[in-house]
């Protein structure tokens, strides 16, 4: 039976995943096994919905517009809708950069962002997708999550993106250990010079679905205060959430076919 045109529109989307966020047309049409001609056309059709976007190499990336279905997906808008309040309240207290964050493969996924008064250069937004090993949220996500996620980051994903950001797999290891023991994380201008971030765990059933985290310009003398607030905000999310939430998330090699 000939594929419909939704068929092939699901398929060209399908060709996206945790290691293909940008491709070509050609590769698009290759991993899809549609005609280059057929291919063009319906990307077209798709950028202009908005579910794709063609970047100025050239290359297509997932849209906005998908990002903003998939927060219909039940656990990010149970998680996004519960911890709200609790985000609100902490920016109220610190007037900082407040972020909501999850694993998705070997990356953080923001899915929500308060923003603060102080001048700090902020690089995250909700929706967006950084490195684990330089943030603190993700650092808090990296540290709970399974150990062949762990290796893969330590082994493949250590970038430098500033000279404080930590690359050595031994030194990382040693920070995720602290992590866990001390239930909380810490950056030091590893993502962008001029801001250091403090996160924490958000746990439910003894799971980490989530990380709370803080962006502010300096550690130094409060960083006792924004974990102690950090932590009774996200026991509260996690009080807050139902027992066995869990967000869904993709994990590396689990990605679609």
């Amino acid at each position: 039976m000939a594929a419909t045109v939704s068929t092939k529109l699901l398929s060209l989307l399908g060709t996206f995943d945790a290691r293909h966020r940008r491709q070509t047309l050609s590769a698009i049409a290759r991993r899809s096994g549609l005609p280059i001609s057929t291919t063009h056309r319906l990307l077209a059709e798709l950028a202009a919905w908005g579910a794709v976007r063609r970047l100025e190499s050239g290359e297509y990336v997932i849209g906005r517009r998908i990002w903003r279905l998939g927060l219909l997906a039940a656990g990010e808008v149970d998680l996004s809708r519960v911890a709200e309040p609790f985000l609100h309240d902490i920016h109220a207290a610190t007037r900082a950069v407040v972020h909501l964050a999850v694993r998705e493969g070997n990356e953080v996924l923001y899915l929500d962002r308060v923003s603060g008064h102080a001048s700090v250069p902020i690089v995250s937004s909700t929706g967006s997708r950084l490195p684990l090993h330089s943030t603190g949220v993700g650092k808090v996500l990296l540290a709970h999550a399974p150990a062949e996620v762990q290796e893969d980051v330590l082994q493949h994903h250590l970038t430098r993106l500033t000279a404080y950001t930590v690359t050595e797999p031994g030194r990382m290891r040693a920070q995720l250990h602290r992590i866990r023991r001390d239930g909380y994380a810490q950056t030091f201008e590893e993502m962008t010079l001029g801001a250091c971030s403090v996160a924490v765990p958000v746990e439910v059933d003894g799971h980490v679905v989530a990380a709370l985290g803080i962006v502010v310009p300096d550690l130094r003398n409060v960083r006792g205060r924004l974990v102690a607030a950090l932590q009774v905000a996200a026991r509260g999310i996690g009080r807050t959430l139902e027992p066995g939430f869990h967000p869904p998330e993709i994990e590396p090699g689990a990605e679609r076919a």
